[in-house]
């Protein structure tokens, strides 16, 4: 097994490991005065963007603290702000920023259309890049041999392009990934681990929109590398890797006895890498990532939300040594938390991007909703989250709930639970978290194991509305394993939500039921959607799934009910 060549930089790695625990070190410095940090950005957004047509209508040129901030902004989501943002997209100067957007990533929302967030280098360099660099740190510290070749890092969300889609402005509208930010911004030490791999950028043409195709053509060259970590953010990248690896393995093995890649020559054939695979594919019967990179050291993904009821198991896939550190909560607009440490899920409040309030997650968000700041938030529970940030999105609600695990030096350290949707069909008003919750909690009750699960509300015919739960069990479940299963994900659903426990009680909702799918269903269903032409990166696990099509998708046509799938 080879690896990629050393960087032709041999100075790039120490700059690289200079930069990211600088950052790091800012960061925790910056947890002294948490307080003071936050008004800084206030009065920097403020007075960088109080000139814009926004901060204008918000008199943002008069205000000082944050209760005025607050009185003038009024909590906004995405579709709120939208209006001043396409006009942004349409090119006019001056709308929410100062200085011009140079990109827009491109984020899904909860409708599955995709957002136009605008990039400016202010917010660039004042609020992403700081995060950005911090969030390497455990990684660098831990796992330096995972830095020191460009081959051993398997990036699956790095997916650049030559030619990247446009605002009617003519600025790229792309996926963070997709952004070069060393050329974009000036930010030469800012490509990730992976990023400088022999298969970073493609060797042979591939459609912009064939993502199966690209995901399977830097799979079979990473074959041939001493991969050592994998990094994947959205957590249903990082399961899909073994199930394509079965998929994909009789042509990886033979594209490196032929020396091809996607039918074409590459480099020199490789019978005794060929011959090696083989007899580890008849040894172990099915081939798991453990098999083919021994030298697995760490995954980099998110480990929260449904990825915490399969992420234990699918880690053993990699390694039975192999260590997965949290990836940034953050999304596509800003930065809320970063882990610092080795914390398994949480990461810390980034004091130094943006300004934060939270509001309790089972209030309804509004235009007028009371806030809180990161010292009111209490351990254990869990919260909207809103920023503001000199990017131009002002009281911001992301439209995510994180949850408070702990504090460090005073400064509220925070996990991703779910998305801030309701599934609300008698009053019940259940959100990710409180689901997700309870099915860890119905699950350990019963030694029992999932590959992935979803949900909906059943409300046709007579009776009242139940929710129905596709599972696909690791290992078969017998029907009484799945009734009584059943029977405690009622019993931990009710503890989880007033609402839920009132609506069974005065029967607007039936018990709920059971469908059990082939262990393989969500990784086949996750495989046809980015087939269909979705990015990688924007498929993610989803919880409530209640559109008739894509569920009958998932679940076929005459799936099994309770019992053994």
């Amino acid at each position: 097994m080879s690896s990629a060549e050393p960087s032709t930089d041999p100075g790039r790695l120490s700059r690289y490991r200079t930069r990211v625990f600088g950052e790091r070190e800012r960061l925790q410095s910056a947890f002294a005065d948490a307080a003071g940090h936050q008004q800084r950005v206030l009065a920097d957004l403020l007075e960088f963007n109080a000139g814009t047509r926004y901060g204008a209508a918000h008199d943002f040129g008069r205000i000082r603290t944050l209760d005025d901030f607050r009185k003038a902004v009024p909590v906004q989501d995405y579709a709120a702000l939208s209006p001043w943002i396409e006009r942004v997209a349409a090119g006019e100067p001056g709308v929410l920023t100062a200085d011009q957007p140079a990109v827009f990533f491109t984020s899904s929302g909860t409708t599955g259309a995709h957002k136009k967030i605008p990039v400016t280098p202010r917010f660039m360099h004042t609020t992403f890049f700081p995060f950005y660099y911090a969030a390497w740190a455990p990684l660098a510290e831990h796992f330096p041999d995972v830095l020191r070749s460009p081959g051993a890092v398997l990036n699956l969300k790095h997916d650049p392009l030559t030619a990247p889609p446009t605002t009617a402005s003519g600025r790229p509208h792309v996926g963070a990934s997709q952004v070069d930010f060393g050329a974009r911004f000036g930010e030469p030490l800012s490509a990730e681990p992976g990023t400088r791999a022999p298969w970073a950028s493609l060797p042979v043409a591939v459609a912009p929109d064939a993502h199966l195709e690209k995901m399977y053509l830097r799979l079979r060259l990473a074959v041939q590398s001493d991969v050592r970590c994998v990094i994947g953010i959205n957590p249903a990248m990082v399961a899909a890797l073994p199930y394509q690896l079965g998929l994909w393995w009789p042509r990886i093995v033979k594209e490196i006895r032929d020396g091809t890649l996607g039918g074409l020559p590459h480099g020199s054939p490789d019978p005794e890498r060929a011959a090696e695979l083989e007899r580890i594919a008849a040894r172990h019967g099915t081939v798991r990532p453990a098999h083919i990179w021994p030298n697995m050291r760490a995954l980099f993904c998110w480990t929260t939300g449904l990825a915490s009821l399969y992420l234990p198991r699918l880690r053993e896939e990699f390694g039975a040594g192999v260590t997965v550190l949290p990836a940034p909560v953050a999304a596509s607009e800003g930065p809320v938390g970063v882990a610092l440490d080795r914390h398994p899920s949480a990461g810390s409040l980034v004091v130094t991007a943006s300004v934060y309030e939270f509001v309790d997650a089972d209030a309804d968000l509004g235009p007028d909703v009371e806030t809180l700041l990161p010292h009111e938030l209490e351990r254990g529970r869990d919260y909207h989250v809103l920023f503001s940030h000199v990017g131009g999105l002002y009281r911001y609600a992301v439209g995510d709930v994180v949850r408070v695990v702990d504090r460090v030096a005073g400064v509220p350290r925070v996990e991703y639970t779910g998305r801030a949707t309701r599934s609300n069909a008698a009053g019940e008003r259940l959100r990710d978290a409180q689901v997700i919750r309870a099915l860890d909690s119905a699950l350990r009750a019963g030694g029992l194991e999932l590959r992935n699960v979803a949900c909906r509300v059943r409300g046709a015919g007579p009776g009242p509305a139940a929710y129905e739960f596709a599972l696909a069990p690791r290992t078969p479940w017998s029907a009484d394993e799945t009734a009584r299963f059943t029977t405690r994900l009622d019993d931990a659903l009710g503890r989880e939500s007033p609402g839920y426990r009132t609506a069974r009680a005065q029967r607007r909702l039936a018990a709920p039921t059971a469908v059990l799918l082939h262990p393989d269903a969500f990784l086949r269903d996750w495989q046809e959607s980015v087939g269909g032409g979705i990015r990688p990166t924007q498929v993610k696990d989803r919880l409530f799934r209640q559109d008739t099509g894509p569920w009958q998708r998932l679940v076929g046509p005459t799936p099994a009910q309770g019992g053994t799938p």
